[in-house]
């Protein structure tokens, strides 16, 4: 909603600018600028980056319009999932718990919290790693060290993505400059047209290096920058995930494990002790 937002006020902020200062809005609406821009930009995407990583982009950029953030409310739920599932392990043994990671949708425990279920990557990446704690015979930091091989991958084929989509941002204003040289260019050839046809022409060539920069700075810019802190936010709901697993995994009780993960979690969207402390006994503040 926020990106809708503000893809809104920049776009009304620069036309509505231009407007006030006394500029005809139709000067802008030069295609032959936007075409070799964007073309060009598409083009050195096409150079630069392999197929996978292209599919990757059409899948990751569509995210920007959709919450990514995690609030504390969802961390509370996830660390009350976890303290109830390890509960019961160490109540009925740690098998008891292979159904509930095995078909995580009809655990009465982690059915509870939606936000984890529709989350595929969380998901998986506890199920599994739980599923490797079931067979036993795996050391704590072996587990540890499992898990940050996984952490490590699952943000190295996404950086990829995201970087590439930071150069193209970074190459619009030099792309713009190109445009403008092209402008310039007929702008020469057309001299002997008149004052009117060359300012035209000189217009239409200023309207490249406005797009340029225009779509480096207030849009591509931006979208790489939301995908960074949307990767941030993937990671460190991992990491919460792997800090109470792995404190479990060496022993400590439930409580204990659940604490551990919740020092984890940004201050911003941390639940005090006193607040978790409440949430999992039912109790609401």
């Amino acid at each position: 909603m926020f990106v809708i937002i503000g893809i809104v006020v920049v776009a009304l902020a620069v036309v509505g600018g231009f407007i006030f200062a006394g500029g005809d809005v139709v000067l802008l609406i030069q295609p032959a600028e936007f075409v070799v821009i964007v073309g060009a930009a598409v083009g050195s995407l096409l150079i630069s980056a392999p197929p996978a990583v292209i599919k990757k982009i059409v899948k990751t950029v569509p995210g920007i319009f959709k919450p990514h953030a995690y609030s504390k409310e969802d961390y509370l739920d996830l660390l009350k999932a976890f303290n109830d599932l390890f509960l019961l392990a160490q109540r009925d043994g740690l098998l008891a718990i292979e159904k509930h990671v095995e078909t995580p949708e009809e655990s009465d425990i982690l059915s509870k919290n939606q936000k984890f279920l529709h989350n595929k990557l969380a998901k998986t990446f506890f199920c599994d790693t739980m599923k490797v704690m079931l067979t036993g015979g795996v050391p704590p930091h072996e587990l540890e060290n499992l898990i940050d091989a996984e952490i490590t991958t699952l943000e190295a084929e996404t950086k990829p993505a995201i970087n590439s989509i930071t150069k193209m941002g970074d190459a619009f204003p030099g792309l713009g400059i190109v445009a403008a040289v092209l402008g310039i260019i007929i702008t020469m050839g057309s001299i002997d047209e008149g004052a009117a046809a060359v300012g035209h022409h000189v217009a239409a060539a200023l309207v490249g290096t406005f797009l340029g920069v225009l779509l480096a700075y207030g849009f591509v810019g931006p979208i790489a920058s939301n995908l960074e802190v949307g990767l941030e936010e993937k990671m460190r709901y991992l990491e919460t995930i792997k800090a109470c697993v792995i404190a479990y995994a060496k022993g400590n009780p439930p409580i204990i494990a659940v604490e551990i993960a919740r020092r984890t979690i940004f201050s911003d969207v941390r639940p005090t002790f006193s607040e978790l402390e409440n949430y999992m006994r039912g109790k609401t503040e």
